[in-house]
């Protein structure tokens, strides 16, 4: 029998040091069965209450042995009895009240039963001094032991209900089941130790043993062990609670990420498809003014030249006259052959009526080796047509780097490479000169320059690189996917 009280109070000491130790983890994170400042007065019992039941092992044992443990040990147990109700009390009445009507209210409660303790107990001693530890510890039970766990039963009874009308229908299931737990570990504290004081000297310990058979201290244990094992469950559903609202948030932030990217695919898609408009814009506003240049002005021209020759022919011949007219049809075919340029260099015809790879061809055999620049080109691969965007695109990077190779590389001879392959098209403009200079590529004489060329090639979701290689001079690279664009 003194083994099994031993193991009894033992699992009820580890029940409720099992339950502080859980509710002091989970009120440093983020809780979720009440506030904090709820939470952490249970805690607090549990701690103190569950010391309290070892001690009491301790000093059992020195009884058992005949070697009592000093007077201040029994004391050090009378103190962990009476501080692990106050907490427990002040839970009670949060959980009843609210903790959003402030914790003043409460706490004058719990000031005014512990003064109410204190007042009967001095009262208790004043009559009857030879009792001292034995009615401290039986009204301490009276006082605080029983209003304290029936005060934690109703607060657990109440926040079962809130949990459950915010469909937390687990947690409020666990909070019924520690309520009731509660309640009658409060109930068993009115059958305390047999004294020779009223009601003690009726209903007691002894009184239950003799009727139900064995210790009430086994029904506290297991109420512990009730109230724990529900509320460390309550605790793993917030657990989980937790996860999946941890998951949530996650899934929400990666759907939040894949909507930003679709943002700016869209963005980029819209940016890509503004820049092809922009530069197919461009280039029917060059071959307009082209055509009305070769349609109206050179035929203008043309016929002012032939009005020119006939007036030659009719006039007298005089010296003067006719040198007027000689000067005058000049300047006229000079117009015209400038004309003629400016239409070219506007559109070709022969990108429109031969193709990329003539337009070029004609590009470094004829414009710029009368620049003086040797260009030496080089076709890989099976020629074929593109999308005319694709083609302007391409001749025009070819134009711009060339130009670039007159005007800043300071050599006269440069290497022109145009590969097709199945997927994609690669043209290289290279050259041996004194290599890339920043400053001088995004000048404002430049025109488009850099930022020009770079907008263009992505018009066509193509790639532009420009780097200097070790071997020195410049190379223009540009890689264009072909995605269908064949003709």
């Amino acid at each position: 029998m003194q083994w099994d009280i031993v193991v009894i109070f033992f699992i009820y000491g580890l029940a409720f040091f099992s339950m502080g130790i859980a509710l002091a983890l989970e009120t440093m994170r983020a809780p979720r069965l009440a506030e904090r400042r709820v939470l952490r007065p249970l805690a607090v019992f549990g701690l103190l209450h569950g010391m309290h039941e070892w001690i009491e092992i301790l000093l059992l044992q020195g009884i058992w042995l005949g070697v009592p443990f000093p007077e201040q040990i029994n004391w050090l147990r009378y103190a962990l009895l009476v501080l692990s109700f106050i907490p427990l009390i002040y839970f009670g009445l949060l959980m009843l009240i609210g903790p959003e009507r402030g914790y003043e209210f409460p706490l004058l409660i719990l000031m005014g039963m512990l003064g109410l303790y204190a007042i009967v107990l001095l009262s208790v001693i004043r009559l009857r001094p030879d009792l001292l530890l034995s009615p401290a510890d039986t009204l301490a039970r009276y006082f605080l032991a029983v209003p304290g766990g029936i005060l934690a039963g109703l607060g657990l009874r109440k926040r079962a209900q809130q949990v459950e009308i915010e469909g937390r229908v687990i947690i409020a299931r666990r909070f019924r089941w520690a309520a009731l737990g509660f309640g009658l570990y409060g109930v068993t504290q009115i059958f305390v130790g047999p004294i020779d004081m009223f009601p003690a000297n009726v209903i007691n310990s002894a009184v239950f043993v003799s009727f139900a058979g064995f210790p009430v201290q086994l029904v506290r244990a297991g109420m512990a062990a009730l109230v724990t094992v529900n509320l460390i469950q309550a605790i793993q559903v917030v657990d989980r609670e937790r996860e999946e609202q941890l998951m949530s948030a996650q899934q929400e932030r990666l759907e939040a990420l894949e909507q930003v990217r679709k943002d700016l695919e869209e963005r980029e898609a819209l940016r890509r498809e503004l820049l092809r408009h922009t530069v197919i814009a461009q280039e029917e506003e060059r071959g307009r003014i082209a055509r009305e240049l070769h349609d109206e002005t050179a035929q203008f021209l043309t016929a002012l030249s032939l009005n020119l020759a006939t007036l030659k022919n009719l006039i007298p011949d005089e010296p003067q006259t006719r040198e007027m007219i000689d000067d005058l049809q000049s300047q006229t075919r000079q117009m015209s052959k400038g004309i003629y340029r400016l239409v070219h260099d506007l559109r070709p015809a022969q990108l429109d009526d031969l193709g990329l790879v003539p337009a070029l061809q004609f590009l470094a055999e004829e414009e710029y080796k009368l620049a003086g620049l040797q260009v030496e080109m080089k076709v890989d691969g099976q020629r074929q047509r593109l999308d005319p965007l694709v083609e302007t695109v391409l001749f025009r990077v070819a134009q711009e780097a060339l130009t670039n190779v007159i005007r800043h590389a300071q050599c006269e001879q440069a290497t022109l490479k145009l590969a097709f392959a199945a997927e994609q098209i690669t043209l290289q403009v290279r050259d041996k000169g004194v290599g890339i200079d920043q400053e001088i590529a995004q000048a404002p004489e430049r025109g488009w320059g850099l930022e020009g060329m770079r907008e263009r090639v992505e018009s066509v979701a193509g790639q532009l690189q420009i780097s200097s290689p070790v071997s020195g001079g410049t190379l223009v690279e540009v890689i264009v996917p072909l995605n269908g664009s064949q003709q």
